[in-house]
């Protein structure tokens, strides 16, 4: 019986072969993009997922607040709170301290090869189970200045991988190779080319720039981890973890900084923390939405399937009424119209194969970031799910007409008495209204995506960006580097700065006013006295800095009005603020500028209190404005200038503008994503609406006969035909733009403190979008109806 089901169901679709092209070209272009979204979630849950011990490891975030200002969530921990944790609390089995930062150029005899790494301490390895091809794991980390690398650095470095006992030379220091691991999965949040002892950093106590190395402020380079016993509750030992953080609060005034666990498994699915230890995936709310939008657009093809069938009623009541007239049951009917489904399904999901290999190689090409996120293989599980999939989508898009077709009266049908399709024909309405209103949501949330992305590029940061290329210093002098540039003709000026703003990199620290009790968290960059006129910042009182005053001991502080706010300095007037003093990390500081306020972080967040304090060396990057249009000869002479100082490590400079744009990269490939899920959908909607037309013109040919006997123009018929899609699509224009709207402007937008509004043409233009695509698709088939001699038509009646 199966057999004769799957048999007739062939036979059917070899004979409308039109009917069989759309539903097969829908189905397998919107599955395509299902197995994509299946293939980077499963990605997402795979995170971490190799650990042995996985099920009882944590990792210890920090919740920072200062005063009355909104608690800031980190990933990282201090390095007073990993040793507190592993001397005081209960229930932990082991802990792992990390520290980001370690790297440099690896010196061994003459080669210098540029690395980087982190530190970690001796018990990294009873946590993680990152295996070791040569060393001792519970040793490799345990004496100062040991070394363990991952096998392709061991290769890179030595040519081979047996390598232990070799020595490496960084800056002035020599490490020993006491272990050698396999090479770290791709999908772990911890990414790294080698680690070094944490006994290391504890000797060095490297600068932080926020405090002792050993302090419990000190939260934003250190990451730690911890084992409990098993079957420990956690929630125990969050206890002791509420208690700990109450106890060494107790000696800060205004401050509350605060530690908790969170799950290894949690790491890829909880919320976005500040300061990750490596790249992280989309968060649940954009799973959910990347989800979401993939079955909207398996939902429309489905819908597709749903419609032609139901108008290929007329063709196929009868063969369903001779059926039941010699001996098929509704049941029988039922399971042949939804197999006939499900034939079709299977037949897309192998094209859908092919398409998923080729949107799979476009993804990881968006963004260097998404291939270093993303496996996307298939594996036998994911196969499964997919076959899975397809037998559920042919289910869903043949269960409506399997149930209207097994509920056909075969003495009707074949007394030609008129079927009862009111009803039928009602929900067509209904699924050609949804249908094109996912198509509007998606094109008109492309539309005004795009536009904000290119706001955001445009937006006024507070200061100029034009021609301002960054160079990364690399550990070279930046004097020297200067003299080389200023030989340059297309050089118009430098500056030294150690961070690039508006780019979302952060570095912070505390400051106070007259209350030593009352501190704030203040965003901070050192620059020199050359960085403010290059970025042309504006000053609303006072003067730049002077290199004379700070040239034995830095002494003056640029601040900009947020600060003023914030401690309520010089009354808020900034002529007034000039020579107050400021107590910047324990030192005396004297305002001698105050400058209009600029975005240090992204336009995500709101401008906080931010200063610019001096250093000759920074140490981080050369801001370099160009005076030339001809950027790639200028290019060309930078990167020569660059060759005379430093032959090892390549350039690495990057125009402001294009920075920015990096910094907004993923919401870029959002609305790339999006854009092409809109373009997926509206294509499968037009196909459908297409087979529509086609079919409802088909059994409308004789009504149009007997109209243009009776004098009907084709223009009147053109209208006859088309306005019941036309109105259809104006209702769906009249649901998708309020939803469209009030999601942007209270889910999306709301994340983002400066954005632009919508106007009322983002909104419209998506509809004629559509309109004109629904327009062409209607307009042709009605035409060619219209355009039908009656005589040809009428001739058999």
């Amino acid at each position: 019986m199966l057999f004769n089901y799957f048999l007739i169901a062939f036979r059917n679709l070899t004979r409308q072969k039109a009917f069989s092209l759309i539903n097969i070209f829908g189905l397998s272009v919107s599955m395509s993009v299902g197995l994509l979204i299946i293939t980077m979630i499963s990605d997402t849950f795979s995170l971490d997922d190799f650990h042995q011990k996985k099920d009882r490891i944590y990792r210890v975030i920090t919740t920072d607040q200062f005063g009355g200002q909104p608690e800031m969530h980190l990933a990282s921990s201090s390095v007073k709170a990993g040793k507190q944790i592993e001397e005081t609390v209960a229930g932990v089995e082991s802990i792992a301290l990390l520290r980001r930062g370690f790297g440099g150029d690896a010196l061994i005899k003459d080669t210098r090869i540029p690395l980087s790494g982190l530190w970690a301490s001796e018990s990294f390895f009873q946590v993680f189970t990152f295996p070791l091809l040569q060393g001792d794991s519970a040793t490799a980390l345990k004496e100062p200045y040991s070394l363990v690398l991952t096998e392709k650095t061991a290769k890179k470095l030595f040519g081979q991988a047996d390598v232990l006992g070799k020595q490496i030379q960084f800056d002035t220091l020599t490490y020993v190779v006491t272990g050698v691991m396999k090479d770290v999965p791709k999908l772990s949040h911890i990414q790294f080319e080698m680690l070094v002892s944490f006994a290391s950093a504890e000797l060095q106590k490297p600068d932080t720039g926020d405090g002792d190395f050993f302090a419990w402020e000190n939260i934003f380079m250190n990451y730690a981890y911890v084992l409990l016993y098993q079957n420990r509750n956690p929630e125990a030992v969050q206890s002791n973890l509420d208690q700990l953080s109450a106890t060494q609060n107790a000696s800060y005034i205004n401050r509350k900084i605060t530690l908790s666990l969170q799950p290894l498994e949690k790491i890829s699915t909880g919320e976005r923390l500040v300061n990750p230890i490596g790249p992280t995936f989309f968060n649940n709310a954009a799973r959910w939405v990347l989800a979401g939008l993939a079955f909207i657009v398996i939902l429309s093809a489905c819908f597709n399937y749903t419609n032609l069938s139901i108008a290929r009623a007329f063709r196929r009541s009868k063969e369903v009424g001779i059926r039941k007239m010699i001996g098929a049951v509704k049941s029988q009917v039922l399971f042949q119209f939804i197999t006939e489904a499900i034939v079709i399904s299977l037949l897309a999901l192998v094209f859908s194969f092919l398409l998923f290999l080729l949107l799979r190689t476009q993804f990881l090409s968006l963004t260097t970031q998404a291939a270093d996120l993303f496996k996307l293989e298939l594996s036998a599980m994911l196969i499964g799910c997919f076959a899975g999939m397809a037998i559920l989508v042919g289910i869903i898009a043949g269960i409506l007409p399997a149930l209207f077709f097994s509920r056909i009266n075969a003495i009707q049908v074949l007394k030609n008495t008129c079927l009862k399709l009111f009803y039928h024909v009602a929900m067509r309405k209904v699924l050609i209204v949804v249908q094109y209103t996912f198509s509007l949501i998606f094109i008109t949330t492309t539309i005004i995506g795009y536009n904000q992305y290119r706001s955001f590029l445009a937006y006024d940061l507070g200061f100029s960006t034009e021609n301002i290329l960054n160079i990364r210093l690399q550990g070279n002098s930046s004097e020297l580097l200067k003299n080389e540039l200023a030989q340059l003709p297309v050089v118009q000026d430098v500056s030294t700065s150690l961070i690039i703003s508006s780019l979302g990199n952060l570095y912070g620290g505390s400051i106070k006013y007259k209350d030593p009790a009352d501190s704030a968290n203040a965003w901070m960059n050192y620059v020199d006295e050359h960085y403010l006129p290059l970025h042309q910042h504006t000053f609303l009182a006072g003067r730049n800095f002077n290199t004379k005053a700070n040239a034995l001991t830095e002494s003056e502080v640029i601040v900009n009005g947020q600060v003023l706010n914030r401690f309520d300095v010089g009354k808020r007037d900034p002529g007034k603020a000039l020579g107050e003093v400021l107590n910047v990390e324990g030192k005396k500081l004297t305002i001698v500028g105050v400058v209009k306020d600029f975005h240090y972080g992204t336009l995500e967040k709101n401008i906080e209190p931010t200063i610019l304090r001096y250093s000759s060396e920074p140490g981080g990057y050369l801001n370099v404005k160009i005076n030339s249009t001809d950027l790639p000869a200028a290019m060309a002479s930078i990167q020569a200038a660059w060759g005379n100082i430093d032959r090892i490590h390549p350039l690495e400079a990057t125009f402001y503008d294009e920075q920015i744009e990096q910094a907004y990269k993923q919401f870029s490939v959002m609305i790339k994503i999006i854009g092409f899920l809109a373009f997926l959908a509206i294509s499968i909607a037009s196909v459908g609406l297409f087979g529509m037309v086609v079919y409802s013109t088909e059994t409308r040919l004789k009504e149009m006969g007997i109209r243009k006997v009776l004098g009907a123009s084709e223009s009147t018929l053109i209208y006859l035909l088309s306005k019941g899609f036309l109105v259809l699509l104006l209702v769906a224009a009249l649901i998708a733009l309020p939803v469209t709207y009030l999601f942007f402007n209270f889910v999306v937008l709301r994340e983002f403190v400066y954005h632009q509004p919508i106007g009322i043409g983002e909104l419209l233009s998506g509809v004629g979008v559509v309109m004109l695509l629904a327009i062409i698709m209607i307009g042709s088939q009605t035409l060619k109806a219209a355009r039908n001699n009656p005589v040809n038509v009428l001739r058999n009646e």
